[in-house]
């Protein structure tokens, strides 16, 4: 029992630990700064990275679900997180505006891309079960 425990928090522990890296390392390729778009009340920055951390802890929780060890669920996290950033960058090449859309809080373009983020993790996270 008590081995069970430690095995939750580390993998508990590490799955926050890679949301928190992924997400960060996705705002560095975005154009604009989410959270102080959000801190000034940005509903289209919060939609878009709402969406973002929803679709990479969907993906995250199948893959610690589904990982054989902590490593094997570093590598598959850290392949969704490229796999948001590709989305991300799918959605700026079909809405050449979306920087700018954003961070004039444009609400569709910010459901949009939190949307298209939160598909992308169900299908990830879908591509991982067995």
């Amino acid at each position: 029992m008590l081995w069970a425990v430690g095995q939750y928090y580390a993998y508990l522990g590490g799955a926050l630990v890679i949301l928190a890296l992924v997400v960060a390392a996705y705002m560095l390729v975005t154009p604009y700064h989410e959270v102080r778009l959000i801190r000034a009340g940005n509903r289209a920055a919060a939609c878009a990275l709402g969406g973002t951390l929803v679709g990479l802890a969907l993906t995250i929780g199948s893959a610690v679900a589904h990982s054989l060890s902590l490593l094997d669920m570093a590598v598959w996290s850290a392949l969704a997180g490229v796999t948001q950033m590709v989305a991300y960058a799918a959605a700026a090449f079909l809405l050449p505006g979306l920087k700018t859309r954003i961070t004039e809080d444009d609400l569709a373009h910010g459901l949009f891309l939190g949307s298209l983020s939160i598909a992308v993790g169900l299908l990830n996270a879908a591509a991982l079960t067995d």
